[in-house]
């Protein structure tokens, strides 16, 4: 069986005549980035869309995670537990901070940072939890903040995965100090590159907003050491764009997302993505886990055979953080500490997953599947 090639994510773009009226507008102010018009709508609308109390948006998500973590004002030197499955970006900001990497391991079923290994690697050097929530799936945010507050430790969430979620249907953006969302292109929301900040504190937004913009006061005082973070016009008048269309994408993508739970529910060693009623599903990816020790075939062959097939998935996050060259020497990167990350690492295989998949390629991609495991 041949397929035209299948990314394992498109994403929305807006029309290009829209697009070319919203350039034109800004041709015609002059101001192509530092706070415009559109990073200011933009700005505006999103905390609406996002339920949250202040933003701050940047260039991606990288620099807003470091400035998150700058913001903070943490001892130079301290410790911040994170979790080695997550993206780089989200490890690689602590240590751009100056700040020690310490992993903890993950839950088994969300595959966020487990909240019961937090506190055992807490010691008087600990000043943050920086954790993920991965495809969607949220941490334990209840426990962390009050692990959070018996140790005086501040807490950053990585969100990229988490654009639009919600717990007990409060907003995800409300929990910890700092939350940070990804509008990278391979998110359901996308500015081409950037990201946001959000947080419930109005004098942090204007230490982060100060932080995004070489710690600039006025024309003649520079406060911090900041660096330049900002979202140009450009990417926010695609991100103006693209939020009108999130909605429609979401019913497109929760269809597939269906119809792929039906067409591979029952495979054995064939592990699916089931989220609890208290918190929504983000829709970033459809994960599944190949389980070595029952499935017929590993991930990494599935994986091959559909590659094959012109067929493109992603083994996120193969490998872990922990086992780079810059961060596998640490104590806390032993696997003996990462038992569980180290079993799902070798398990996870995220599959095509985007609005405008037609429905017969997700049939043939389980197809493929099938033949392989049954």
């Amino acid at each position: 069986m041949t397929l035209d090639k299948i990314f394992i994510t498109k994403p929305i773009l807006p029309s290009i005549n829209l697009l070319q009226e919203s350039i034109s507008e800004i041709w015609q102010s002059g101001q192509v980035t530092n706070y415009g018009a559109k990073h200011v709508a933009l700005e505006k609308k999103l905390r609406s869309y996002l339920e949250v109390a202040n933003i701050s948006l940047f260039n991606n998500g990288t620099i807003a995670l470091l400035v998150a973590l700058k913001a903070l004002d943490l001892p130079c030197g301290s410790e911040v537990i994170t979790t080695p499955f997550t993206f780089p970006a989200t490890t690689h900001a602590i240590f751009w901070n100056g700040l020690k990497v310490i992993f903890a391991d993950i839950d088994e079923k969300t595959m966020c940072i487990d909240a019961n290994k937090i506190e055992s690697l807490i010691t008087k050097n600990t000043s943050a939890i920086l954790a993920t929530h991965v495809y969607g799936y949220c941490c334990d945010v209840e426990k962390i903040s009050k692990i959070a507050k018996k140790h005086n430790l501040k807490v950053v969430y990585d969100a990229a995965h988490a654009f639009d979620t919600k717990i007990d249907g409060k907003a995800v953006g409300k929990y910890g100090d700092i939350t940070m969302h990804s509008f990278h292109a391979t998110k359901l929301f996308n500015t081409i590159e950037g990201g946001c900040l959000v947080c419930n504190d109005e004098s942090l937004n204007a230490k982060i907003r100060l932080l995004s913009n070489f710690g600039i006061k006025n024309e003649e005082e520079v406060l911090d050491c900041g660096i330049n973070g900002k979202m140009n016009e450009i990417q926010a008048a695609i991100g103006l764009l693209n939020l009108d269309l999130v909605a429609e994408e979401k019913k497109k993508r929760k269809v597939i997302f269906d119809l792929y739970q039906n067409l591979l529910s029952g495979i054995k060693g064939l592990g699916l993505m089931n989220f609890d009623d208290n918190h929504t599903n983000s829709l970033q990816y459809f994960v599944t886990r190949i389980d070595p020790d029952i499935s017929l075939v590993t991930r990494d062959e599935i994986f091959e055979r559909l590659k094959e097939n012109n067929i493109i998935t992603r083994k996120y996050f193969y490998p872990l953080c922990s086992e780079y060259s810059i961060y596998k020497n640490i104590p806390s990167s032993n696997k003996a500490n990462l038992m569980v990350a180290n079993k799902v690492k070798r398990e996870v295989l995220c599959l095509p997953f985007y609005g405008d998949l037609p429905l017969n390629k997700v049939e043939e991609i389980c197809e493929i599947i099938k033949k392989l495991m049954i």
